[in-house]
């Protein structure tokens, strides 16, 4: 397999020639195995909030959270392009804002691209992170950092809501996103979008005619307890198994079964 580090570039010209399987990581060891697996791209999600950091949603996240966490994915990764999601309020208020915190973030951790949520209205500052050396991955659709506007629910529904969506699309492309996330349409949807533009549509609960796939990591290992949204298929089920293996330890100590002389120096 070609060990050669992906890029950007790289991602975008996968449209049309192999669907693109992405993930997301916090961590140096599963970056490690997930690049081993060969996955192209990794996302550190501001998901860490929720997955490993207990909070209820995205918001609370920070850059230096962030910043923490994809330093170890980059540390892990060899060959996968590591990408980071500018967490809550480090974007929004002004280009120069996204300018200097996404800059940050590049030199501080090695990543090779940054993530912002928005569509047509968030063109403008996509533009102005290209044009000064920063890839951006563009995210529309149901953006996790609009929770308290737009709930968690389907976006898309309805003929002028996919108009809205077609159009979001071609505008991050126009200004510079090397590939966009879709997250939570209909399917036919999906399919319309990745038709509309050049750069590869990556869907999350966006159907199978997207350009790609990306699933957080913890749904795809069952590390979620009871939370599965539909478009979530679990590939292991580790979170029992986990369980059980601690129960077992714990039996083992208060037995006096471990350490045994197998797990003792002489």
């Amino acid at each position: 397999m070609n060990t050669k580090p992906l890029t950007p570039r790289d991602i975008t010209a996968m449209k049309g020639r192999e669907k693109i399987a992405c993930l997301t990581a916090y961590d140096f060891r599963t970056a490690r195995l997930l690049d081993d697996a060969g996955i192209p791209l990794l996302l550190v999600g501001d998901s860490v909030g929720t997955t490993l950091l207990g909070f209820d949603n995205t918001l609370p996240v920070t850059l230096d959270d962030m910043i923490r966490h994809t330093a170890a994915v980059v540390r892990g990764a060899r060959r996968a392009l590591v990408v980071v999601d500018m967490p809550f309020m480090t974007y929004q208020a002004s280009i120069e804002q996204a300018l200097l915190n996404s800059g940050r973030v590049l030199r501080e951790t090695g990543c090779q691209a940054v993530k912002i949520e928005g569509g047509d209205f968030r063109a403008p500052c996509i533009a102005a992170l290209v044009q000064n050396g920063i890839p951006v991955l563009a995210h529309i659709g149901l953006t996790p950092q609009s929770v308290q506007t737009l709930g968690m629910r389907v976006q898309g529904r309805g003929d002028e809501a996919a108009r809205r969506l077609v159009a979001d699309a071609r505008a991050v492309e126009a200004a510079g996103a090397f590939a966009v996330v879709l997250e939570a349409v209909p399917a036919a949807l999906g399919a319309e979008v990745a038709a509309a533009v050049q750069i590869p549509v990556i869907g999350i609960g966006a159907g199978p005619g997207c350009d790609g796939q990306i699933l957080v990591i913890n749904d795809l290992l069952g590390l979620s307890g009871d939370f599965q949204p539909k478009f979530v298929k679990r590939y292991a089920d580790l979170g029992p198994q986990i369980a059980a293996a601690a129960a077992a330890y714990q039996t083992d100590v208060q037995s006096g079964a471990f350490p045994d002389p197998e797990h003792s120096y002489e």
